[in-house]
């Protein structure tokens, strides 16, 4: 199956993946703060989008709200983490493989700091 063009993106998912693509690096947000971010949407649609589209863009970057690791992306999404210097809290000795979670508290991105262009509005910050 090939990759659509962004001409067959529905519009929501571009605007979703345009934020995934501002995080910048070493920081994350959640499928409920791009939502927010938007204005539109929810958690689950986000969620829906990144799950069929997010490939192309820093899928790692748009995460849970709890920290935890998108399941069966562990792996992949930690080299990412730690190539970027996302900030990572050490594994409770319950968890399961003892997979490490996102920090949320320092890890968390506004969405203001560092942002170069709004897609909500089409314009520059």
């Amino acid at each position: 199956m090939g990759r659509m063009s962004v001409e067959e993106l529905p519009e929501y998912a571009e605007r979703v993946l345009e934020v995934a693509e501002l995080i910048p690096p070493g920081r994350v947000m959640t499928y409920g703060d791009v939502a927010e971010w938007l204005g539109d949407g929810g958690p689950r649609q986000v969620g829906r989008v990144m799950a069929l589209y997010g490939g192309a863009v820093p899928w790692w970057r748009v995460v849970r709200s709890d920290g935890t690791l998108l399941p069966g992306h562990e792996l992949r999404a930690l080299g990412h983490y730690r190539d970027e210097g996302t900030p990572l809290r050490q594994a409770g000795r319950g968890a399961e493989g003892h997979v490490p979670k996102i920090d949320m508290r320092r890890a968390r991105w506004d969405g203001v700091d560092g942002a170069h262009r709004d897609p909500r509005a089409g314009t520059h910050t």
